[in-house]
């Protein structure tokens, strides 16, 4: 077995020994799922070391797999690869996986069902960023889904039916188009295929209203995923109802699947397509930063602020995806995949340890805890000030390269307006600041809590070494991207 497919089915066989534990023995469940979700999280680091020094160079994909025939009759592979784009991503899915298994200790109810579930989770994470056969992307895509929806509706908080449900819904909406889509490249290409490589090659000759069919179905399907404004109302709620963990892999990965399937399929695939629609897209980039700022400011729930503030991190994905013939901005789009999943998976974590002590997440409540809790304030702010685009952090160098990017590729004006989230940001984010950690200190109420322990501190300094990591030293990450993005850019011109 190869390494990408070890990845798959390492926390799928974890997955089955967790069930076979007897429930009674929740440490015991514990470690099994932090043991087979740190194997596959120490595999993608050796991954990403490995790829640099030995691949970076190449825009051909690397550890292939296949192509093996899966279902003959109908010409279906188990066909795995990875490139310059899905390494980082693995590293990040990996990484986040494991983290939050550990940020999981502290579930008590069903502990069996909920540590299988997540574990199931990983498995479909992993095989959506090896995937190299169209019918076997669209089966983790699926997987996803179901791990998902029960870590909402069970574990999660007063109207978790409602947001699963929600979340469930949308998500399958949107793979009805993708399936239609992907019927339609299957019965138009000869011989019939599902390839991806091989589909990259060939789209490109569909008729322009059979490009744009495909592409908008697509773009739907992943476009709900990312999410991109209008498609976004199901994230605050799933966001908000979900437990601790759950909300770091929605935000930290999840999100993030809808951007990569754009660029690793959609955008290549039709060209033609994307140069007609590539002022819209940037249109419903814009609104996106502006409109999840705005909605980021006028938050009382400290996580909604934090899921609302997605919507407006993942508005310049778009917005640097529709600046499509620039490097500079697709590489700033990866850099703000890995960012965002970095700094808003801590913002959860850290949301998450004061509601375990206070029970609450409403910021009027806080107030002047900075004092009380100095460790976890140090920390809080340091990822508040990563998430407003401080320079030195990540999320600096990730908008500055779309901005820089966009700016030479796209309308002046539209680049201009999106400038103005980072102003949107600041402000919500050191508003936040303000009203929970300074000013007065109510001992009465918050006397008793207490500042951020051992376990808590594991699962987030790992985020703020690479946060600031990316943001000194970007280069790595460039330099392993760099041949991939090139190749990318390439097919889009076409």
């Amino acid at each position: 077995m190869g390494i990408l497919s070890s990845l798959i089915f390492i926390p799928l066989a974890g997955m089955v020994i967790v069930m076979l534990i007897p429930k009674e023995n929740k440490w015991a469940i514990r470690w099994t799922a932090t043991i087979f979700s740190g194997i596959p999280m120490i595999q993608s680091f050796w991954l990403t070391w490995d790829y640099f020094f030995n691949y970076s160079g190449s825009s051909a994909m690397a550890y292939v797999e296949g192509p093996f025939n899966w279902i003959p009759s109908l010409n279906i592979q188990y066909f795995l690869g990875v490139d310059g784009i899905s390494v980082p991503m693995l590293f990040l899915t990996g990484l986040l996986s494991c983290l939050s298994i550990v940020a999981s200790f502290g579930i008590d109810k069903r502990v069996k069902e909920y540590f299988a579930f997540f574990l199931l989770l990983e498995t479909g994470m992993m095989g959506v960023f090896v995937s190299l056969d169209f019918f076997l992307f669209y089966v983790f895509w699926e997987i996803m889904l179901v791990p998902m929806y029960f870590l909402i509706g069970v574990w999660g908080g007063p109207r978790k039916e409602y947001a699963a449900i929600k979340f469930f819904l949308y998500t399958l909406f949107g793979s009805i188009f993708m399936l239609v889509a992907i019927l339609v490249l299957y019965f138009t290409s000869e011989p019939h295929t599902l390839n991806m490589l091989t589909l990259i090659e060939t789209s490109p000759a569909l008729s322009h209203t059979l490009q744009m069919v495909c592409f908008i179905f697509l773009f739907i399907a992943f476009a709900i995923k990312v999410p991109v404004w209008p498609f976004h109302t199901w994230l605050p709620d799933a966001h908000t109802e979900a437990p601790t963990a759950v909300s770091v892999i929605l935000a930290g990965v999840l999100l993030k699947m809808g951007t990569y399937a754009m660029l690793r399929i959609s955008w290549p695939m039709f060209p033609d397509a994307l140069r007609t629609l590539s002022f819209w897209i940037a249109v419903l980039g814009v609104i996106a930063i502006i409109y999840g700022a705005l909605v980021s400011m006028a938050q009382k729930d400290l996580k909604k602020l934090v899921a609302y503030s997605s919507v407006s991190h993942m508005g310049y994905c778009m917005l640097a995806l529709a600046a499509f013939s620039s490097a500079q901005a697709i590489a700033g789009c990866m850099f703000q995949m890995i960012s965002h999943g970095l700094i808003t998976g801590a913002l959860f974590l850290l949301v998450g340890v004061l509601y375990d002590r206070a029970h609450t997440r409403e910021i009027a409540l806080f107030g002047g805890i900075g004092s009380k809790l100095p460790i976890y304030t140090g920390i809080m702010v340091f990822f508040s000030m990563a998430a407003l685009g401080l320079p030195g952090m990540s999320g600096f160098v990730s908008e500055f390269m779309i901005f820089v990017g966009a700016f030479g590729a796209l309308n002046k004006v539209l680049v201009g307006i999106s400038v103005l989230g980072v102003v949107l940001g600041a402000a919500y984010m050191l508003r936040m600041v303000q009203n929970v950690f300074l000013g007065p200190f109510n001992e009465e109420k918050w006397g008793g809590l207490t500042d951020i322990n051992l376990r808590e501190l594991v699962t987030v300094v790992p985020l703020m070494v690479l946060t600031l990591l990316i943001g000194m030293y970007p280069k790595p990450l460039t330099s392993l991207m760099s041949a991939t993005l090139e190749n990318l850019i390439t097919l889009m011109a076409r």
